[in-house]
């Protein structure tokens, strides 16, 4: 088969409309449901709220940014909790009633959804499919988590795979168009990517992308990158069963709104960014080495902004309100914290981080190092100089 003309114009499918459209990943899904096995151990970034979320997006279409395409693609899945993926997605349709939208996710718990993406009017959904046999899925995953609890990987891809077919039938049915990533991973599934593409045809897939795998491998398992020989062979056995998306590396083109590349070579998701009235950060910490505390547990808050030269340091600490006050402690920190464009922790319940966000001030979880964390939020990455203590 060959990619139909119906396709030609599709701001994501098409090869020469996605490199003219903008597009923009908010980062609203904190929690990954599996791993695949030669993904990079390092921590992810931080998700947002949806209302932080909306105002970053705004924040970037008035700076004059042709954004074309609005996607929900991580850190995490977007289905892993589907409610902040959802409000994100509302959110989004009701300020920009014309913004086409799209998710990608590994499907799992997708088909209880699918009526709802549909109703929002999603222009597609991804659905990442790199096996569709158990027994080579196994061989993929490092875990897979189709609840909270943690369970075999050979009991886990079984359910992975079921759940699969059963969201691209239920996208299918509620009218949305599905597309199918698949990445060659050579030596382990690059043949087997026929059969991906003749099960999801199947289920009635609209379009296929076959993608090269680009992981920092960090286990023992050996992995190379698939020459393009190898992956010429895989899209024309796919193409036998699957319209296919022109050939690229990842939806990375022409994104807008950000600041430089992130895992994988892929560019890095939308996050906040210091301002000339909120140049600073608030970092809540047991040692001042780690981001290692709930802020419901805040005594002190460790404030770092940018020195005269530029470089982000340690500038102060505060005392943070008092607990037991309700959410009047949460507005009172609002006001405490209105210098700072972020606040990290390790975590924070939904309540505080929902009237923090509406007032100004994105809440962001990880559990990464202080000083490396908060040098990539004001856009360093790597370091350039040394704070003095």
């Amino acid at each position: 088969m060959e990619t139909t003309l119906s396709y030609a114009n599709h701001p994501c499918f098409g090869f020469s409309a996605r490199k003219k459209v903008g597009r923009i990943h908010l980062p609203v899904a904190p929690r990954a449901n599996a791993r695949i096995k030669f993904a990079s151990m390092k921590k992810a970034a931080s998700a947002i709220m949806p209302a932080d979320a909306l105002n970053m997006l705004t924040r970037t279409i008035e700076a004059g940014n042709p954004v074309g395409v609005v996607g929900i693609t991580g850190p995490g899945d977007p289905l892993a909790v589907p409610e902040y993926t959802l409000e994100t997605l509302r959110l989004v349709r009701e300020k920009y009633p014309d913004m086409p939208l799209c998710m990608t996710s590994i499907g799992i718990g997708g088909a209880e959804h699918a009526e709802e993406l549909a109703e929002i009017g999603l222009l597609h959904v991804t659905i990442l499919v790199d096996a569709v046999d158990p027994k080579v899925a196994e061989q993929l995953y490092a875990w897979v988590r189709p609840s909270t609890r943690t369970m075999p990987i050979s009991e886990a891809v079984e359910i992975l795979l079921n759940e699969q077919a059963k969201t691209i039938v239920a996208l299918k049915n509620a009218g949305l168009t599905v597309k199918i990533n698949t990445t060659v991973f050579p030596g382990y599934n690059a043949g087997h990517v026929e059969d991906v593409a003749a099960a999801v045809a199947s289920l009635d897939a609209d379009i296929m992308a076959i993608v090269p795998c680009d992981f920092e491998v960090e286990s023992d398992d050996a992995l190379v990158k698939p020459d393009m020989a190898l992956m010429a062979t895989a899209c024309d056995r796919a193409a036998r069963h699957m319209n296919l998306v022109p050939f690229w590396n990842y939806c990375g083109e022409k994104i807008v709104g950000l600041r430089g590349p992130g895992e994988m070579g892929q560019p890095s998701e939308i996050m906040p960014m210091p301002t000339s009235e909120r140049p600073n950060v608030a970092v809540v910490s047991s040692n001042g080495m780690e981001v290692d505390m709930h802020l419901g547990h805040a005594a002190t808050l460790l404030i770092y902004g940018p020195r005269e030269d530029g470089l982000a340091c340690l500038l102060e600490t505060r005392q943070a309100p008092a607990p037991g006050t309700g959410s009047s402690r949460w507005v009172k920190m609002a006001a405490l914290l209105d210098d700072c464009f972020a606040l990290m922790t390790s975590n924070a319940g939904e309540r505080p981080r929902e009237i923090l966000s509406g007032l100004g001030l994105p809440v962001l979880i990880t559990d990464g190092e202080v000083e490396g964390t908060v040098d990539v939020l004001f856009g360093g990455g790597k370091k350039k100089g040394k704070c003095l203590k």
